[in-house]
């Protein structure tokens, strides 16, 4: 072999371990059922399941602060299914694959949606949010614009978004892929990671320590209570820091 023919080689292998990386999806089941498991997650918060995060040492979990709660939402937990758009005026074939995708779409999903830094265009609406609640899809994450708000309130379905618009997104924005990975700020979102939203954002979990996560996580609630029980009684700053206590 020529040090030429060497060099390829490498280079080849390289580029696959790069796609391995980059583009493979492996969902592993969970050591409990994936319904108890999110209803534990729903009894914590982001901001304890962040700090668990950190431990981890994973410090860009949270989407960025520009996607904001349509209401002050208590946690919802569910599965990524992950969706990728981009600008364009392209029409033709957009309803067929958007349909395909929504065929996909199943129970306990956490939609979350890159727009690909779209600002014209509106990806969710009221019939979007009718789907997708008939389908018992827990929550949708739109890095971008909705519209048809009163609907969605009126569904009670939670979402999170960018911005709202009148605007369709038929003729300005076309769905190119379902189901891979993506990346929304810093953080990168694999289908079937644990997906949490509240009133302080949408977190992600990677889903091959989601379990650890969550064990650890229930243990600072734990911890938590104790330390408000605490501070109820009137004890002073130092007597809680002295017994393990924290602010």
């Amino acid at each position: 072999m020529s040090v030429n023919d060497y060099k390829k080689e490498v280079e080849m292998m390289n580029l696959e371990k790069l796609i391995e990386d980059r583009e493979l999806v492996t969902i592993e089941p969970f050591p409990i059922p994936a319904k108890e498991l999110l209803a534990r997650f729903e009894d914590l918060y982001t901001g304890a399941v962040n700090d668990v995060l950190r431990e981890f040492c994973l410090l860009d979990q949270a989407l960025p602060g520009h996607i904001v709660p349509l209401r002050e939402y208590r946690t919802v937990a569910g599965l990524a299914f992950t969706v990728k758009s981009a600008p364009n005026v392209k029409i033709t074939g957009e309803m067929t694959y958007r349909t395909e995708m929504l065929g996909e779409l199943g129970e306990d999903a956490f939609v979350v949606w890159d727009t690909t830094k779209d600002e014209k265009a509106t990806l969710w609406g009221g019939v979007m949010t009718a789907t997708a609640k008939g389908l018992k899809v827990k929550a949708a994450c739109i890095d971008g614009g909705i519209r048809d708000t009163h609907q969605i309130l009126e569904a009670d379905f939670p979402v999170f978004y960018k911005y709202r618009i009148s605007n369709g997104s038929l003729g300005r924005c076309l769905i190119t892929h379902y189901q891979i990975p993506i990346k929304i700020g810093d953080v990168d979102v694999q289908p079937g990671d644990v997906v949490l939203g509240d009133i302080d954002g949408v977190l992600v979990v990677p889903r091959k320590i989601a379990y650890d996560v969550l064990l650890r996580a229930e243990e600072i609630k734990r911890n938590e209570k104790e330390i408000f029980g605490w501070v109820a009684e009137g004890q002073s700053i130092q007597e809680i820091t002295e017994k393990g206590g924290y602010f």
